[in-house]
């Protein structure tokens, strides 16, 4: 009777053990989310609900959630190279580096290998390029970021099934002299790999295609090839994260009994907080959000087998929530409507239209329509004569220098504005680059419990192995 009873346990143990194993994981990145982004969005939605406190976004409401250390092999402060080598296999290394050990030798191979190894199907995807740092990460191995063609060759010896981004950065090894390296548009064929421009055209050829690559419109990348617009300067053509994740969870479904692994990068909140602009950072936080909701819905028809990680891979910008006043006046940033790129395009569609000749009460006018100012936004007398004293300097007759952050180069003005409707809504920035700050990490699902306590970025990819018996190789 005793060995009945150990017998009966043993294998109540074993089917638990089973039942818990992830069959589809979701692996989502913020990029440059710090916990106070996160946190912001839901104070900034909150008081547009007229209240103190926070409204949560959904991914915030997962039943696990913790912190994780972010430092690099050679860096207190990481960059996304060796953040993103970290989250995908487990390694810490130098910084600019992928997919390799710090003797910038050794290749290590990602949690999506892991996957792909077990038999499962693998997706990487992302809202900027393909060949970004974040996602190459997962199936590249160079010991700088920036080799983006040769990063773009892996991702075909990589052979996943799923990639989704806004196009290749260097398609043609624009380093080459020569100029005798193959396109990897036409690589794609080669590898039996189908792309598709947008979400409509990939709804055309998804049936027929074994392995996929998503991208925007050619229309769209000849305008910006590097990302997919900011959520909001989106226009309704435009490729969003919702539809890449959407794309990746019906691609990889074709065979569910295979099960899935699937990658998803919210890029361009790290490049809205390199600009320190606190607007446009929260509609990427709640844009991920947006696509992490695409991935519930597959959850809440699978939640025995399916696992959700939302974690990011550092903070960029030192944001401060707070500027010393004791309060704050986030719902100031409803006003305004683009992002600080998104306001240069319409200063120099103004300068295009008025031969260069554009006059203060024009300017006034682009402002009041974009960030409120003099209407709902109230300026006092000094934050009015910095944006006169930006006009003046780069408007009449003087050649505009524009003001460089990590991403993009703006108009002065521009950036003074954001500047100041930052100010307004009381939120600070230390820098213009990645601070050593913790960044969040939610869970839900099977394996889910293993996201407790305080972590190292290096432990997510081996906690998402394990709760998926993936050999971590």
């Amino acid at each position: 009777m005793k060995k009945l009873s150990l017998l009966l346990s043993f294998l109540l143990l074993v089917l638990s053990g089973y039942a818990q194993q992830a069959k589809y994981v979701f692996y989502f990145i913020g990029d440059g989310m710090g916990v106070n982004q996160v946190q912001g969005t839901e104070l900034y939605r909150g008081e547009l609900e007229g209240k103190i406190g926070i409204t949560p976004i959904w991914f915030t409401q997962f039943p696990y959630a913790t912190t994780a250390t972010t430092f690099s092999a050679t860096n207190g402060v990481t960059d996304s190279a060796a953040a993103g080598t970290a989250l995908a296999t487990g390694n810490k290394t130098q910084n600019g580096t992928i997919g390799m050990k710090q003797d910038l030798q050794t290749e290590v191979s990602s949690v999506a290998v892991w996957a792909k190894n077990k038999g499962c199907r693998v997706g990487v995807t992302t809202s900027v390029s393909v060949d970004h740092a974040t996602p190459a990460a997962f199936y590249a191995h160079d010991p700088s970021r920036g080799s983006y063609y040769k990063i773009g060759t892996d991702l075909y010896k990589a052979g996943f099934d799923f990639y989704a981004g806004s196009d290749f950065i260097d398609p043609n090894n624009k380093d080459n002299k020569d100029g005798n390296s193959e396109n990897l548009y036409t690589m794609a064929e080669k590898n039996g790999y189908t792309i598709a421009r947008g979400y409509k055209d990939y709804l055309k050829k998804c049936k027929k295609a074994d392995k996929m690559i998503l991208f925007q419109s050619e229309k769209a990348s000849e305008k910006d090839r590097t990302a997919i617009p900011y959520a909001i300067d989106r226009t309704k053509d435009d490729l969003t994260l919702a539809d890449i994740t959407r794309s990746a969870i019906n691609f990889l479904s074709k065979d569910l009994s295979k099960g899935f692994f699937l990658m998803v990068e919210g890029g361009k909140i790290d490049w809205a907080c390199h600009s320190n602009d606190a607007a446009t950072a929260f509609h990427e936080v709640a844009d991920m959000d947006e696509a992490v909701k695409v991935a519930y819905e597959f959850y809440s028809q699978h939640p025995d087998e399916t696992l959700i990680v939302v974690t990011a891979d550092h903070e960029t910008g030192g944001f401060v929530l707070g500027t010393g006043a004791y309060k704050l006046n986030l719902q100031v940033l409803k006003n305004q409507k683009v992002s600080e790129s998104g306001f240069t395009r319409i200063l120099n569609e103004l300068r295009k239209k008025y031969n260069n000749n554009v006059s203060w009460e024009k300017v006034q006018q682009a402002l009041k329509e974009n960030f409120g100012f003099w209407d709902k936004v109230k300026l006092n007398e000094k934050q009015e004569e910095r944006l006169l004293a930006k006009y003046n300097n780069t408007f009449k007759g003087k050649e505009a220098k524009l003001e460089k952050s990590e991403y993009a180069q703006d108009e002065p003005l521009a950036a003074e504005a954001k500047r100041i409707i930052d100010e307004i809504a009381l939120v600070g920035w230390t820098s213009g680059g990645h601070s050593a700050g913790y960044v969040p990490v939610f869970a839900i699902g099977a394996g889910a419990d293993l996201f407790q306590g305080r972590i190292d970025n290096t432990e997510i990819p081996i906690k998402i192995a394990k709760a998926a018996g993936y050999t971590a190789e």
